[in-house]
């Protein structure tokens, strides 16, 4: 079940500290990727101080609400490396419970980049690379799996990217969607945004 900040004053104050100044919930998308310094800088500074600040038990009260929560809650913990979550958002990332969350789930996995991250990623592609009918965050996460997968020095990815594999059937069955069929594209995104979070990491 979902928390709701109106009716729930724990989680409403976890908001107006964390999530909200700044509009940062908004931010922490691709749009991170096309803000310029000294707001950038800033940006990145404030975000590394409250994933230092933040306690475990925050984040998992901010996994329990909705997308604006959850997004934010996936970013600090990539930035803090609070690899405990891994398999809590795993579990969020598999349920598609709510829009707009996968992208900061999949950084944060890509970013920890152990096998057991693309193990969750792979569960994920397996079940929804088979429901063109659902086109959640397929290209991210196989941008992240692929990130893995080319840092461990695998080959895990190659029986989604063959010819006949899940990842060319999804797309022909999506053709109708505006997804570029180059997954090349979404290792670029997952690239940039885990140097971001690398960089967030060593802000001063």
């Amino acid at each position: 079940m979902i928390r709701h900040a109106h009716e729930d004053p724990e989680l409403r104050a976890l908001v107006r500290r964390y999530v909200t100044p700044e509009r940062r919930y908004w931010k922490l998308s691709g749009s991170l990727l096309r803000m310029q310094s000294p707001e950038y800088d800033q940006f990145l500074r404030d975000l590394r101080e409250d994933a230092e600040l933040i306690t475990a038990d925050e984040i998992a009260t901010l996994l329990e609400g909705g997308w604006r929560e959850r997004r934010t809650a996936a970013w600090l913990v990539a930035v803090s490396r609070r690899t405990g979550f891994r398999e809590r958002l795993g579990e969020l990332l598999l349920a598609g419970e709510v829009c707009c969350t996968g992208l900061a789930y999949c950084v944060a996995l890509a970013g920890f980049g152990t096998p057991r991250d693309a193990e969750l990623l792979s569960a994920y592609l397996d079940r929804y690379l088979r429901r063109p009918d659902l086109a959640y965050d397929q290209p991210v996460a196989m941008g992240a799996f692929l990130f893995i997968d080319l840092n461990l020095q695998g080959d895990r990815t190659a029986r989604f990217l063959g010819p006949d594999g899940l990842w060319q059937q999804w797309l022909q069955d999506t053709a109708h969607t505006s997804c570029t069929t180059s997954v090349v594209t979404y290792l670029s995104l997952m690239r940039r945004l885990c140097a971001v979070v690398d960089e967030c990491a060593e802000a001063q």
